[in-house]
């Protein structure tokens, strides 16, 4: 289950990694666009739901979660908070098609992967711990 969560979280990574930085190259937000940052939304929910059954195994092992397990954790959920967020105003600005809004819609589309790094970079350090 752990190879499965990770590869998930990499597919994630690739996925809205793919989105965000080719509607940053092409300066404005195209459906296609969504479509990769559905796939990372879905890839990151499962990935993450993955992880979480792994963690309840562990607490009821009586194994005790780490630091860096708590931040992974809440800076998960805040992530695919954000990430849904982020694919419903892109379709929100893709419906109603007005060419600034897609322009200037990378500025979210950037400052929401920076915050879904966090806790990618928080489970690879927790991966390399321990």
């Amino acid at each position: 289950m752990l190879t499965f969560a990770i590869v998930s979280i990499t597919l994630a990574l690739v996925f809205y990694s793919i989105g965000v930085w080719a509607e940053r190259i092409q300066h404005t937000l195209k459906w296609w666009h969504s479509g990769f940052f559905a796939l990372g939304l879905a890839a990151d929910t499962t990935g993450t739901l993955l992880m979480s059954s792994i963690a309840a195994d562990r607490r009821a092992q009586g194994i005790e979660a780490g630091p860096l397990d708590t931040v992974m954790a809440v800076t998960g959920l805040i992530a695919i908070v954000l990430m849904a967020v982020h694919l419903v105003w892109a379709v929100v600005v893709l419906v109603r098609n007005r060419t600034r809004e897609k322009q200037v819609f990378h500025r979210f589309s950037i400052a929401v992967w920076v915050i879904w790094l966090v806790p990618y970079i928080a489970g690879a350090a927790t991966a390399m711990i321990g």
